[in-house]
């Protein structure tokens, strides 16, 4: 196994002077590979938090350009890189801020299509979208292929996260029904203040760390709900369902693979 470098001694001290953190857990970051879905609000906290603390290899999937009114919160974009896609700009900054990371950006949708193909690729799968479809189709992927992944959203002042481990614990579908996109407004409607994804996307990159360090109590089974307006956090407990359409009894999901 390949020991730190120097260099590596020196950015990563801070992790290495934590208690039970040895350089064999950094190591195992250095090779870990996490797949992050969407390169916004959410996307742009977990990125940054992930790649400062030397995750290896990350793969962002990302299709829509930056645009001014990303700016207020999607903090791995800049104002030099309007018009231009996002998933690139993310790449670019987070290589120039860790070098020891590889970033891989798909250029698209995670779609049907695919979603079985990429999740079986990584360690850990972190959505950071902005819609149901895509969060529930993270879920059945990610719980076909029996990968740990980690659901967060935000709107207005309020925002929610939880981590799932499949075979271990609950699922997304377990908690939520097949919400239909509409159900709720989009930030374009109701506003998000700009700070509120990074609460969310930080927790998001701390859980994602935890569970492939295998340190810690996650999220699993517990949905965290922020109240940012009132600074209030409150956990709300849930078990899996037996008649899930995912991870149930009797499963019905289906994806290609």
């Amino acid at each position: 196994m390949a020991l730190l470098s120097k260099p590596q001694l020196e950015r990563y001290s801070r992790n290495l002077k934590l208690k039970d953190f040895s350089s064999g857990d950094q190591e195992r970051l250095l090779r870990s590979r996490v797949l992050i879905i969407g390169a916004g609000g959410l996307g742009s906290p977990i990125s940054l938090y992930l790649a400062a603390n030397g995750v290896g290899n990350i793969t962002i999937v990302e299709s829509d350009k930056v645009e001014l009114s990303n700016l207020q919160r999607q903090i791995v974009l800049d104002s030099v890189s309007l018009g231009r896609p996002k998933g690139e700009t993310a790449k670019k900054r987070l290589e120039a801020l860790n070098p020891d990371v590889k970033v891989k950006v798909i250029d698209g949708r995670f779609q049907k299509s695919n979603a079985r193909k990429i999740v079986a690729e990584h360690d850990m799968v972190v959505d950071a979208s902005d819609n149901f479809a895509t969060k529930f189709l993270v879920n059945d992927a990610c719980v076909l292929e029996g990968r740990p992944f980690s659901i967060g959203s935000c709107l207005s002042y309020h925002g929610q996260v939880s981590t799932y481990l499949p075979g271990k614990g609950p699922c997304y579908r377990c908690l939520f029904k097949d919400v239909k996109d509409g159900a709720v407004p989009t930030t374009a409607e109701a506003g998000i203040l700009g700070s509120v994804p990074g609460i969310i996307g930080t927790i998001q990159a701390t859980e994602t760390i935890k569970v492939l360090l295998k340190k810690g109590v996650t999220l699993s089974g517990r949905l965290l709900l922020v109240d940012a307006l009132e600074m209030d956090f409150q956990t709300v407990c849930f078990s899996r369902n037996e008649g899930c359409p995912a991870c149930g009894t009797s499963p019905t999901v289906k994806l290609p693979k």
